[in-house]
């Protein structure tokens, strides 16, 4: 909406329309506050046009790159295979685009005001706004929801310049392939970048700082995830730092060292994925009274800053840095804002992480680790793709389910995977986990046959000796 169109009084603003933004703006009017919307960029935020999306959307041409490529095993013949790569980014962007009108046709069937420009907090309630035709408007809002989300993150010597040295943002529309790429960290971001590259061709090297890859993940899945990425010919080294970056004509060096080792390697292009912080810049924070810790804004349980009437969401506020995280608390900071019923606190041991490499990668809960530091008598069950039906139908025999339960009480603590399609089935452990699930309502529900979930079933029976096809 335009600076002169723009309505000027609400009862709920937010700054910022990411998945943690759009969804807070949708609740907010399906709980009948007049609420406005404010984006200087694209409707949908990092996650629909930048992140989640297209990232999955190069994804799922890599996986059928490398399927159509064992066509031989199933029966098939396929010669000449290849790949158009400026075809392979236009339909990524294509997708991206599509889910971006998907979130603006949102907003008008919700009644949703858009105002496009930067929003700075002047107090009392009011925003400034000022619009890309350099024209400044001003609303009044007696709640504000701060969601403008998080960029990469960059260090001295490290910086990105999109030519040779890659954000996110630079790795998913180059103008070309690279033969060669590094990756400076390795969670989620750096590792599906890394599989991506490397499934289409690309000799990929990823470094990381810590003593293991994807470091958030169970100690177990993330050494399987090693052993899977090494044997694709990924290289990876880890408890290694990058001291700095020699850029080229068209190539980069980096000083590789770690203790008692000391090396460069030469690539095409390298790509930055060693964290992101907030977006909190230029938005009047300090002015009322916000606090801001390592770029992100201090909250409570609620999304609420402490400064009257301002509250935060997403990636600006704390991790796990996911949009499903972010839409959720969203939904809970409104619904508290309007005083809806039985609203509880997002329990953050509850949040889903998945990878979307291959193999896949997701886990709920805590890691067995994790559990064992408590001080928690655990059981542990462990069930392998290669013992299931479909997952051999599928020709993907790669990979494990394993869940973590309290000896004590049979609660289901963790649950960890590491195979394909993964990313879908964490969400029935989720959903156990919510509902404070034991072993005992997993062993007594029937999963359907063949499929990937048996082996979920599986899993939770070898924790307790009582697996039945291994």
């Amino acid at each position: 909406m335009s600076m002169e169109s723009a309505e000027s009084q609400f009862d709920l603003a937010v700054i910022g329309a990411g998945p943690g933004g759009y969804v807070a703006a949708i609740r907010a009017a399906q709980l009948g506050l007049k609420t406005a919307i404010i984006e200087r960029d694209h409707l949908g935020g990092i996650c629909l046009n930048w992140g989640c999306i297209p990232t999955k959307a190069l994804l799922r041409t890599a996986e059928l790159y490398h399927q159509i490529g064992r066509a031989a095993e199933f029966g098939l013949t396929c010669d000449n295979l290849r790949f158009d790569f400026a075809r392979v980014v236009e339909r990524s962007r294509k997708v991206a685009g599509r889910l971006s009108s998907g979130v603006a046709y949102l907003m008008k069937k919700n009644k949703i005001t858009v105002i496009d420009g930067e929003a700075t907090l002047k107090g009392d309630g009011k925003i400034a706004i000022a619009g890309k035709d350099g024209e400044t408007h001003t609303i009044d809002a007696k709640h504000i929801v701060i969601a403008t989300g998080a960029r990469a993150r960059e260090l001295p010597g490290l910086e990105a310049d999109g030519r040779l040295v890659w954000t996110y943002k630079d790795a998913m529309v180059p103008s070309a392939f690279p033969k060669s790429l590094l990756v400076i960290g390795s969670g989620a971001i750096g590792i599906e970048f890394a599989s991506f590259y490397r499934t289409l061709g690309a000799e990929v090297t990823v470094v990381e700082l810590l003593d293991r890859i994807l470091p958030a993940e169970d100690a177990e899945i993330s050494a399987l995830a090693r052993k899977a990425f090494a044997r694709q010919g990924m290289t990876i080294h880890t408890g290694t730092n990058v001291d700095g970056l020699v850029r080229h004509e068209d190539s980069v060096t980096a000083r590789l060292t770690k203790p008692g080792l000391t090396g460069e390697l030469t690539v095409d292009r390298v790509i930055l994925a060693i964290g992101i912080t907030g977006n909190v810049e230029g938005l009047g924070l300090e002015q009322q009274g916000i606090k801001i810790e390592k770029g992100r804004i201090v909250v409570d349980q609620w999304g609420a800053t402490g400064s009257p009437g301002l509250y935060a969401i997403g990636d600006v506020v704390s991790p796990p840095w996911l949009a499903h995280k972010a839409s959720h608390e969203g939904v809970l900071c409104v619904e508290k804002i309007a005083s809806v019923e039985g609203v509880h606190p997002l329990d953050k041991s509850a949040i889903p992480a998945c990878t979307y490499s291959a193999p896949q990668v997701a886990s709920v809960g805590m890691t067995e680790e994790a559990a064992r530091a408590e001080g928690r008598s655990v059981k542990v069950g462990r069930f392998p793709y290669s013992a299931n039906g479909k997952a051999i139908v599928l020709g993907e025999t790669e990979g494990l389910i394993k869940t973590i339960f309290d000896a004590e009480s049979g609660e289901l603590l963790g649950a960890h995977m590491i195979g394909a399609e993964v990313t879908e089935l964490i969400q029935g452990f989720a959903v156990a986990k919510g509902l404070e699930t034991t072993e005992a309502e997993l062993i007594a529900s029937i999963f359907p046959h063949p499929t990937l979930s048996e082996m979920m079933y599986e899993s939770v029976l070898d924790a307790y000796g009582r697996a039945l096809h291994i």
